[in-house]
């Protein structure tokens, strides 16, 4: 089934998955701070499946969407653009860009839980956080078995968002790797862990994540 996707940040990754869900037919709404603009040579690149918009108008317009941006922006997200719709969670926390949040520091809490208390009406799942943006464009291969492509892990408490997350990922020419609740598995999926960044079959990644 076809989807509506709206892209939050279109930088490296943001950039990168909207060539990827448009080559498999999705629509596509890139937005960034500048209120698209800026945006005029991906949106010329991508042809009438994808256009530029605010940050509001990608989150109004995608059943799913994909934010991409810095970890320490989340609190300039409109806190209610994102009711009801499957976001997906591309951040990480890098403190020496994004400052110092005492919750992740005291390994309270997670990045993905703080973004998805910001975005309290959301269906958030982590996801796309742990593949360098060069191999997502490149490494993606649908004529592989589910089992032999390379794996992108997701984590969340919604199992049906999770589905519906794993199904693009596929679409895609990846495999989705369910790494659990959000709390648990977006924590396995931080920067530093063993998935991180890590090159792996689906088959392989059931080893690396009980590590």
């Amino acid at each position: 089934m076809k989807m509506k996707i709206g892209i939050v940040g279109s930088g490296n990754i943001g950039a990168n998955a909207a060539r990827l869900f448009v080559h498999a037919g999705h629509e596509v709404v890139l937005s960034n701070s500048r209120g698209g603009e800026g945006l005029e040579a991906i949106v010329g690149e991508l042809g009438v499946k994808a256009r530029a918009a605010t940050i509001e108008e990608a989150a109004h317009f995608g059943e799913v969407v994909l934010i991409a941006i810095p970890f320490g922006k989340f609190r300039t997200l409109p806190e209610r653009a994102f009711d009801g719709k499957v976001v997906i969670d591309a951040g990480n926390y890098y403190p020496d860009r994004d400052g110092k949040f005492a919750e992740l520091d005291n390994d309270n809490a997670t990045s993905s839980e703080l973004l998805a208390a910001h975005l309290k009406g959301a269906r958030l799942v982590k996801a796309f956080n742990k593949i360098w943006f060069k191999h997502l464009a490149s490494e993606g291969d649908t004529s592989r078995a589910l089992e032999d492509r390379r794996a992108i892990f997701i984590a969340g408490d919604d199992s049906q968002a999770k589905e519906i997350v794993a199904r693009l990922i596929e679409e895609i020419g990846f495999a989705a790797v369910d790494n659990g609740f959000l709390h648990e598995g977006g924590r396995n999926q931080q920067p530093g862990t063993a998935v991180y960044n890590k090159d792996v079959t689906a088959k392989e990644a059931a080893l690396l994540s009980t590590n």
